[in-house]
């Protein structure tokens, strides 16, 4: 009977011993986040990229950026050249005959100091003009506009033709003056596979010359 009262307390005391060990222990899923941790930190320290989804870009987009780019990509050369209508007839506006002698697109115009661009298409026409005429004649191209094959019309490009086109748009002719007309419009790259024709204003009528 003295035996077993003396090793009650032993008992008794492994038992406390045994329970406060187990309570203190971390639980398993901890040690498994620390082990996780641990070789995530040595992975990126030893040059590894830090894993977890890629982080994004939150910075508003430039809404200059294509107009950017289309500028850059035309600074080494100038606009595309585009062929000529044929048969490319010569018009009469009055007494003035016009006849076209160049077309060229591009998305920049340059004048000067003054750099144009637009992600659309300016489009350059080329005329030469000679009045056939006995008398001076004045001829009002301000006016000028283009016509797709769907009826939408595109006036001259004020800013352009300001930039780089002819700046005086009335112009008279003495009998037998030779010049060259430079008019620039603003139109969609569709436009050009959509049957372009110019017209030109005409105190008989307009006069229409076939582009495309």
């Amino acid at each position: 009977m003295s035996w077993r009262t003396s090793l009650s307390p032993l008992l008794l005391a492994a038992a406390l011993v045994w329970g406060c060990s187990k309570e203190e222990a971390p639980p398993q899923q901890e040690d498994r986040t620390l082990a996780k941790l641990r070789a995530e930190a040595d992975r990126v320290g030893k040059g590894g990229a830090p894993s977890g989804p890629p982080v994004r870009n939150t910075a508003p987009a430039d809404p200059n950026a294509t107009l950017a780019d289309l500028a850059t990509a035309e600074t080494e050369g100038a606009g595309h050249k585009l062929r000529l209508p044929e048969p490319n007839d010569t018009q009469h506006v009055d007494t003035v005959a016009m006849k076209l002698t160049g077309l060229e697109s591009s998305h920049s115009v340059k004048g000067g100091k003054l750099s144009l661009t637009t992600e659309e298409l300016f489009l350059r026409v080329q005329l030469i003009a000679q009045n056939v005429g006995p008398a001076p004649a004045t001829v009002g191209l301000e006016g000028a506009r283009l016509v797709d094959g769907s009826g939408k019309e595109y006036k001259v490009a004020r800013d352009a033709q300001i930039a780089a086109g002819t700046r005086d748009l009335r112009h008279t002719w003495a009998p037998e003056e030779r010049t060259e007309v430079v008019l620039f419009f603003e139109v969609p790259p569709s436009a050009l596979d959509s049957g372009l024709t110019l017209v030109l204003p005409a105190t008989s009528g307009d006069v229409r010359l076939a582009l495309r």
